[in-house]
């Protein structure tokens, strides 16, 4: 009998509020804002301040404030920017805001929020039992029934419960029978695949960040802890090293050690981490990096092209999104920034990145503080060039905290949110043919509708399988599920039944780009016509024997050739309609380029004579300080002068008296004797 410990939390919008009063913005003594400042920075407790206006009364209808008053302003102002966020929205990127700064709020909280832990026992049984903790009483809320060892959520009509070995049915999540003691529910953690092991490091547990690393036999399904040894960071330093607990980081299998690259810790770094397990010594150390290490950051994408790591994205330490690219060179350990051409992706963090025949970045999703993207841009890694192709099929929905995999030139994705649900759809990406397609749909909580969960492809009996782990979804978990790709859904090109657009033939003809589009098209539809004749004599010619119907077989196959030649006249013309709304939408580019330099002189013009201005005025400060001071001087000397004046005076009024007295025979200083 193994035991799963579920400690699901509060879900919103009570989470919410547990959050908003721990935070101090529940009205109580501790919501003034002395209070909220003893806990954040400014910058964060404006933002924090924002969103609970937003999500608590909704979008800033009141007046500005006057400007004399600078807090009440740039709580305005804060709030003003959130425009029309919806509450639920607000109400998650606040706890999440929270989390980051205070991983630790929700364990110091019990005092005002009302949360059991429960231990959900995971046996033979599909009864309900009540679980006791610490002498109280608390049902389990969903239905655990089991088939065959596997564990199976009721309400999840796609996971199937039987025997992973026995499974023969594809595309289809399943529960494997899970053994050995299982990591603590988490999301945000690193996860990576050698000699058919998954290692789990890391993550984000209930708002705390965690250091533990486990490992995941993929043929027994069979769970272990790795218990790390204190290793050192240089030969020169034989200190050892102190492993950091972290989420929002990326973990690469390299060489047979594990490579943990970024992410938040409680006190980060002005520059990005690297370390590595090595399986064999049971040790982390510290990398040494040369050059200018990328600034420190969590909710990147790391990708492992030859022997070097391409960093994109993320959000640093003050939560602002970024998107510049970096690479390091494992052989040297050399950091590189690399200045690409193009149009880059937005800034933002939690998306996915993938490699295609080791030259092609591709970047999908993400998010920043206030939306989330269903985008896909490409990085051409010979030329550094940005381009944004057009996706075709079925496009999946905006999300960012998902997970990919590439399995050959297919690319899954799985899970992931939009602030407001999670991704119910497991979708695949030919990375050729840049065409969407969805592979199967979950239903209910299933964790693979997470956001921040990790996907991994390992092999099982000689075929791909994908393996995710944990997420958060309302509650934190640490289930493993798995899934057989069959391919042959992914591998069915919708091309054929739409014109190929220009950007996505770049991409294909990438080795060969002065080929003509056009002519490529005709070139396809024509070895579509020979294909389907051919096939067709071949049948026909197995059945018929006699003259007439040849003759027949030719005038039918004429008949289909007009028809694919009127298709491909329509297919043309389509082309044609395209190819003009390119011109007309470049065109409308340049135009708004032309509009935003031209705003951009504008600033720079108002830039300079604000400059001007500001030197103009500290001139003048300067001369009213002369002045103040040549102020201050003359009437000292006009007090000098008044004194020196006074002076004369009563001098000269002495010496008359004395003289008068002399010539009236009583001078002042002598005395008249008497008789």
């Amino acid at each position: 009998m193994a035991m799963a410990r579920a400690s699901s939390g509060l879900q919103y919008p009570e989470r919410f509020y547990a959050a908003a009063s721990y935070a101090g913005f529940d009205g109580s003594p501790r919501s003034s804002s002395k209070a909220v400042r003893s806990k954040f920075n400014s910058e964060s407790a404006l933002i924090l301040y924002a969103l609970y206006q937003q999500a608590t009364v909704g979008p800033c209808n009141t007046p500005e404030p006057s400007a004399w008053n600078a807090v009440e302003k740039s709580k305005w102002s804060s709030w003003k920017k959130l425009a029309d966020m919806a509450s639920t929205e607000a109400m998650r990127l606040f706890v999440k805001i929270l989390e980051e700064e205070d991983p630790g709020w929700y364990s110091r909280a019990s005092n005002f929020v009302s949360d059991p832990v429960v231990d959900v026992q995971m046996n033979q049984s599909s009864n309900v039992h009540p679980v006791v903790e610490n002498g109280n009483s608390f049902p389990e809320t969903k239905t655990i029934s089991t088939e065959n060892g596997s564990i199976v959520e009721a309400q999840d009509k796609d996971v199937v419960s039987e025997g992973f070995g026995s499974i023969g049915v594809y595309d289809q999540w399943i529960a494997p029978p899970i053994s050995g003691h299982r990591p603590k529910s988490r999301y945000e953690h690193g996860a990576a695949v050698i000699q058919d092991k998954m290692y789990i490091y890391g993550g984000n547990h209930n708002g705390r960040y965690l250091n533990d690393l486990h490992a995941l036999d993929l043929r027994s399904w069979s769970w272990s802890k790795i218990e790390a040894k204190a290793g050192a960071e240089s030969l020169e330093s034989p200190s050892p090293v102190t492993v950091t607990a972290r989420a929002g980081h990326s973990l690469i299998s390299w060489e047979n050690k594990l490579i943990s690259i970024a992410g938040h810790t409680k006190d980060p770094s002005d520059s990005i981490e690297v370390k590595a397990f090595d399986l064999q010594t049971c040790t982390w150390s510290f990398l040494k990096t040369y050059g200018k290490p990328p600034a420190s950051r969590g909710g990147q994408s790391v990708s492992l092209v030859g022997g070097g790591l391409v960093i994109f994205g993320g959000q640093d330490a003050k939560r602002t999104l970024l998107n510049d690219l970096h690479i390091l060179d494992l052989e040297t350990m050399t950091w590189d920034e690399i200045d690409a051409i193009g149009v880059p992706p937005s800034p933002r963090s939690d998306h996915t990145a993938a490699v295609h025949a080791d030259r092609y970045l591709l970047i999908f999703g993400g998010g920043s503080h206030a939306t989330c993207y269903n985008d896909l841009h490409v990085l051409d890694l010979q030329t550094m060039e940005w381009s944004r192709p057009t996706q075709q099929g079925e496009i999946p929905t905006a999300r960012a905290g998902h997970a990919g995999v590439t399995v050959g030139e297919h690319w899954f994705i799985v899970g992931g949110g939009d602030n407001k649900s999670g991704a119910s759809e497991t979708v695949v990406l030919n990375m050729s043919t840049l065409v969407w397609s969805v592979v199967t749909t979950v239903e209910g909580r299933i964790p693979v509708a997470s956001e921040g969960l990790s996907l991994a492809v390992g092999s099982y009996n000689g075929e791909d399988v994908l393996v995710s782990f944990g997420g958060y979804n309302g509650r934190y978990n640490n289930e493993v599920n798995v899934l057989k790709p069959s391919h042959k859904s992914t591998l069915q090109s919708k091309m054929m039944e739409t014109p190929v657009p220009d950007s996505v033939s770049a991409v294909l003809n990438a080795t060969n780009g002065t080929r003509d589009v056009e002519s490529e098209f005709e070139a396809g539809q024509e070895g579509k016509i020979r294909e389907i004749v051919m096939d067709n004599v071949e049948s026909d010619l197995m059945k018929t024997r006699g003259k007439s119907t040849n003759e027949h077989l030719i005038a039918t196959l004429k008949a289909e050739k007009e028809e694919l030649e009127s298709s491909l006249s329509k297919e043309k013309v389509q082309t044609l309609q395209l190819k003009q709304e390119l011109a007309e939408a470049e065109t409308r580019n340049t135009d708004l380029y032309k509009e935003l330099q031209s705003v951009r002189g504008q600033l720079a013009s108002e830039q300079s004579r604000c400059f001007k201005l500001e030197v103009e005025l500290a001139e003048l400060r300067q001369k009213l300080q002369t002045m103040e001071a040549l102020q201050k001087e003359l009437e000292l000397l006009q007090r000098q002068k008044a004194a020196s004046e006074q002076a004369a005076l009563n001098a000269k009024r002495q010496s008359s008296g004395g003289v008068w007295g002399w010539l009236a025979g009583t001078p002042g200083n002598e005395k008249v004797d008497d008789a």
